[in-house]
């Protein structure tokens, strides 16, 4: 009986301590980003203003950093202020963001798009067109597939 009061008695304790951690934290003062993530900001939105930084801590995982633009820009960076993924809605994201062999596929098979979305993963790069198509790339920038918006995955 006394070991399953001092294991409840331990496993409230740890709930409550867990609980009580501030894993979520709410600015907008770029300063609380790292400075890598600082830099991008300076970098490739100069003229952007913060709206919000959510830093997110995890408790097993790393913290990462969601930052949103007042224009609605969203980018997420992870917990080294690397990009992860920039999200600029409508416009188009910079050009910067893209290595020279997405540039040159975007160039030759989808003229007169643009990228308003990028998501940089493990092994990959996804992109949103202004039309909602759908491209993957992996890290070398060869293509994968492209999925159109109400059509399934075509891979070349």
């Amino acid at each position: 009986m006394k070991k399953i009061l001092t294991s409840a008695a331990l496993l409230l304790a740890v709930t409550l301590s867990a609980s009580a951690l501030p894993f979520d934290k709410y600015s907008i003062n770029r300063d609380d980003l790292p400075e890598t993530a600082q830099e991008f900001l300076n970098t490739h939105f100069p003229k952007g203003k913060v709206s919000m930084v959510k830093t997110d801590k995890h408790l097993l995982k790393k913290t990462d950093y969601d930052v949103k633009l007042v224009n609605g820009t969203k980018i997420d960076f992870n917990n080294k202020g690397e990009w992860t993924i920039v999200d600029c809605k409508t416009k188009a994201v910079p050009e910067a963001l893209l290595i020279s062999p997405i540039k040159k596929y975007l160039k030759k098979h989808y003229s007169g798009q643009t990228v308003v979305k990028i998501e940089k993963k493990a092994l990959a790069f996804e992109l949103t067109l202004d039309d909602g198509t759908e491209l993957k790339f992996d890290r070398l920038g060869t293509f994968k597939s492209a999925k159109a918006p109400a059509e399934n995955a075509v891979s070349e």
